[in-house]
């Protein structure tokens, strides 16, 4: 497989989103940003959102729906970017709403239940306009937040907790039948899959210690990250043995393709005609990759 870099330079970039015109939306963690690159690999600052812009999507209205975990610490080592903890002036997590024809960004929630989010992460929309999103948590030198996964309303009338116990829960998505939601679990190296009965709803977990259905662990010290998921089922995250991608079915079964190069992969989305260009973020090194994936991706519920 030949990966082709389109762009480089970007400060922790994550959460692809393939435009029909070709280009490519991603927010910019390090930066507090959201930007365009185009096909050639210009760059153009759509928004500055502040604090750590992280997961984004297309939402029903067309505008772009911004998981903010509040801002990360970074060191660099080796030439790569290294997230880290809460930064001094860390307020609060936000589900931000950003106009793509004038930039203008407007806060959605910044609390849920009078508990204020703390580092949203990931977001998928579902078919009746509502969106899924991980709550990653906090940490500092002495704590680590329990993540939570939790579910709103585009128009910002609604926000709930649907599900918690999560250790750093990341990348999210859902099944091609809408039945079914994943969510990868960075800290423990885990792909869990949690039956949907409805829009924000979901069954019961099997056991009350565990979120949902464990589809597979990765063996040893391995973190995961973000994901999308293949018109076929199959279950992309970024992160594995040596950062790359791993592709999981269902079943538990997984395989991994590597990225030469590349250590700190993030995200992973679908566009093109056929929806068989992959687009990658490498945010430790600040590239954004496209390559030829050899499966169609899943269609998302609302493009751009």
């Amino acid at each position: 497989m030949d990966f082709t870099c389109v762009a480089e330079g970007l400060a922790f970039p994550e959460g692809p989103i393939a435009l029909s015109d070709g280009s490519v939306l991603v927010v910019e963690i390090r930066a507090g940003r959201l930007t365009r690159v185009a096909p050639d690999g210009t760059k153009t600052v759509v928004a500055v959102l502040g604090g750590g812009p992280n997961g984004a999507a297309i939402g029903p209205d067309g505008a772009v729906y911004v998981c903010n975990n509040g801002g990360l610490t970074f060191q660099d080592a080796g030439g790569l970017a290294i997230p880290g903890h809460a930064p001094a002036d860390y307020r609060s997590g936000s589900i931000q709403r950003v106009d793509l024809a004038t930039g203008a960004a407007t806060t959605l929630y910044e609390a849920c239940d009078g508990r204020p989010l703390r580092g949203p992460n990931d977001i998928v929309f579902d078919r009746a306009g509502g969106f899924w999103f991980t709550d990653y948590g906090k940490s500092d030198d002495w704590t680590l937040d329990r993540g939570y996964l939790l579910y709103a309303r585009a128009d910002g009338s609604d926000i709930k907790r649907v599900r918690g116990g999560f250790l750093g829960p990341n990348g999210v998505g859902l099944s091609p039948d809408g039945a079914v939601l994943y969510v990868a679990e960075t800290l423990t190296g885990r792909l869990w899959a949690l039956d949907i009965e409805g829009p924000g709803a979901l069954a019961p977990a099997p056991v009350p210690w565990a979120p949902g259905r464990l589809i597979a662990t990765l063996p040893g010290h391995q973190m995961i990250d973000s994901l999308a998921v293949e018109a076929g089922g199959k279950v992309c995250v970024a992160g594995g043995p040596d950062g790359g991608i791993t592709v999981f079915d269902p079943d538990g079964g997984h395989e991994h393709v590597s990225i030469p190069g590349e250590v700190i992969v993030t995200n992973i989305a679908f566009g093109g005609e056929d929806l068989r260009d992959a687009w990658i973020t490498a945010s430790g090194s600040g590239k954004l990759y496209r390559t030829r994936w050899p499966r169609r991706g899943l269609r998302v519920a609302f493009e751009g």
